[in-house]
């Protein structure tokens, strides 16, 4: 970040802090990668973060961090899957049973299949690519929206996360490239279906380097930015969407 791009950035979240009281956002696959860090930079922002990630190391780490920071007040992690509908609802009631239930949504958990031509994906790769970045974000959609419309008065923000390949085709990641489609298609779908007051936006993150990137660009992936860098501006953008960014196509 240049000196003059960080000035602005410093503006904005100056500008947040004044505009917003703390929001709680539920951020899924939060254990690493954009998650993780969108979580440390909420938090440090004195947001409230509930996240769930299939890895309990990573959470016990991402629980550590946060306490050696002292930014580790009221939040919640959970062990729990997105792929499995029950999973979801388990955690749904929990978060409701704490009356933590989220003013954001981050439907962050996603996986890419190894680079590869589309006949020779093998199957049990390609349906976790669509059980993890389709199912997953229609089963937290399943259980959260209902929660937010009556907690929140119909009014809520829910960032589904796509990529620029759900937006254009690219070579050796068909799977991964039709989930993200879907998410794009999804996300404005249930924009017409949530009250006035909600938004549901898909976000394209841009280009970072986290270990998905790894996966399809090998050793040139540390060429892009990193996934801290990434969340000081998706912090502000994502903080700042409002009712009339519902059904939009978002990049960082």
């Amino acid at each position: 970040m240049d000196i003059r791009s960080g000035r602005v950035e410093k503006r904005a979240i100056e500008r947040e802090r004044k505009m917003k009281t703390a929001q709680t956002v539920l951020i899924t696959g939060v254990g690493k990668g954009l998650g993780r860090a969108l979580a440390l930079e909420l938090a440090t922002r004195g947001h409230t973060v509930i996240g769930c990630s299939r890895s309990q190391d990573n959470l016990n780490s991402l629980q550590s961090q946060l306490s050696s920071s002292n930014h580790s007040l009221n939040h919640l992690f959970v062990n729990a899957d997105v792929r499995s509908n029950d999973a979801v609802q388990q955690l749904a009631r929990l978060v409701m049973d704490k009356k933590a239930v989220p003013d954001i949504i981050v439907n962050n958990a996603g996986t890419i299949n190894k680079n590869n031509k589309i006949w020779e994906v093998p199957v049990e790769e390609f349906e976790e690519v669509m059980d993890t970045n389709v199912k997953g974000t229609t089963n937290v959609l399943r259980h959260f929206i209902p929660l937010m419309i009556a907690a929140n008065k119909g009014e809520g923000i829910i960032v589904n996360m796509s990529s620029g390949w759900g937006r254009s085709g690219a070579a050796l990641v068909a799977p991964y490239c039709a989930s993200k489609w879907a998410i794009e298609g999804l996300s404005k779908s249930v924009a017409k279906e949530v009250p006035q007051g909600m938004a549901v936006v898909a976000l394209n993150p841009g280009v970072i380097n986290t270990d998905m990137l790894s996966s399809c660009f090998g050793s040139s992936a540390s060429l892009y930015q990193t996934p801290q860098s990434w969340a000081l501006k998706a912090a502000t953008l994502i903080l700042n969407l409002s009712p009339a960014d519902n059904g939009a196509s978002l990049t960082v």
